[in-house]
């Protein structure tokens, strides 16, 4: 074999050898991206437990299962037992579950045990104090009544005389976590994607819907640039500009909910920022059964107000016009002076 053959078939080979690196690179690299990852949308059917340390199961602390609940003696009609849609790697679970996620498949099932310091912290004997019992409301002075005293949320322990002992541990600290979950699907619809985060957010899935709009927007545009001074003069023109825009029908429900009248700018900007949506429109909805108008007045009632006609009948029966201490002759001439 001449030089120059021996020459191209080296050259032959190191292309060969280069090529079989990329393969592998390439397989190595499709290998790692298999299976969820960080940012997938997914729904998780799961089961949170305290840890015991015998084969017995522990207390159930929140679950996805209507049949788990009802065996746990947790009644709750208003709850919605279905799938919650979390985003992987965003800390909407512990994140030994976040981690426990990656590389897994739909339909696959674990148990992940969360220690205590990474999920609700461990017990801290500094938090139970004694606080004057004048701070809780006697409806609460009780064992076991949640209590918040100072802006701190805690449980009752004890109440003795005129002092109490107040736990201000939350009521899960020191205790690990058995967290057992199944995926059960991957969510790749932004509709879906929208009702799941608000459904993580308030326990509620309301209806949603996304549309995208030909609006017209009043734009800059640059019309001359002073050479000397290097101002810029400007006028603005319109135009026809595409706007993706969900909207959210708010429920009477919904709009009770307290982390939802507090957080509702910080979830739409959540969702705007997922979804590339460029605005939430929530709609409220009153139906002719009145029954938004029942739950407002309701609230209004817990306030001391919302009375209706018969409850300010009945008010007015009460008074003793007796007591009543007012000169009918000084009111007109109040009223004259006024209308002068």
């Amino acid at each position: 074999m001449s030089e120059e053959e021996q020459a191209q078939a080296a050259e032959s080979a190191d292309a060969g050898d280069e090529a079989s690196e990329d393969a592998v690179e390439e397989t190595t690299t499709d290998d790692s991206a298999d299976g969820i990852q960080d940012g997938d949308f997914v729904r998780l059917d799961y089961t949170v437990r305290t840890a015991t340390e015998d084969d017995e199961e522990g207390r159930v602390v929140d679950t996805t299962r209507k049949e788990v609940a009802e065996e746990a003696g947790i009644d709750d009609d208003e709850y919605d037992f279905s799938p919650r849609t979390i985003v992987v790697g965003e800390g909407h679970v512990f994140g030994a579950v976040d981690e426990d996620l990656l590389g897994k498949e739909v339909g696959d099932t674990n148990t992940v045990t969360v220690p205590a310091a990474e999920a609700f912290g461990e017990f801290d004997p500094d938090d139970v104090r004694t606080v004057s019992a004048e701070k809780i409301p006697e409806d609460d002075r009780y064992p076991g009544a949640q209590v918040t005293i100072d802006g701190e949320q805690g449980y009752v322990e004890t109440v003795i005389g005129g002092r109490s002992r107040v736990d201000f541990n939350h009521p899960l600290a020191g205790d690990d976590l058995e967290y057992e979950y199944e995926i059960v699907g991957l969510v790749d619809d932004d509709e879906e994607k929208a009702a799941g985060l608000i459904g993580m957010y308030l326990q509620e899935t309301p209806e949603v819907r996304i549309e995208t709009e030909t609006v017209e927007e009043e734009v800059p545009v640059t019309v001359d640039t002073d050479e000397e001074t290097g101002e810029v003069d400007k006028e603005t023109e319109t135009e026809e500009v595409e706007r993706r825009t969900l909207y959210i029908e708010a429920t009477p429900m919904m709009q009770m909910n307290q982390q939802w009248m507090f957080s509702k700018q910080q979830i739409a900007q959540d969702i705007m920022g997922r979804l590339d949506l460029d605005r939430v429109v929530v709609e409220e909805v009153i139906d002719g059964s009145g029954g938004m108008m029942g739950g407002m007045g309701g609230m209004m009632g817990g306030m001391g107000g919302g009375m209706g006609g018969e409850d300010i009948e009945e008010a007015l029966d009460d008074v003793d016009m007796d007591d009543v201490d007012v000169d009918a002759d000084e009111l007109v001439e109040e009223l004259e002076d006024a209308e002068e």
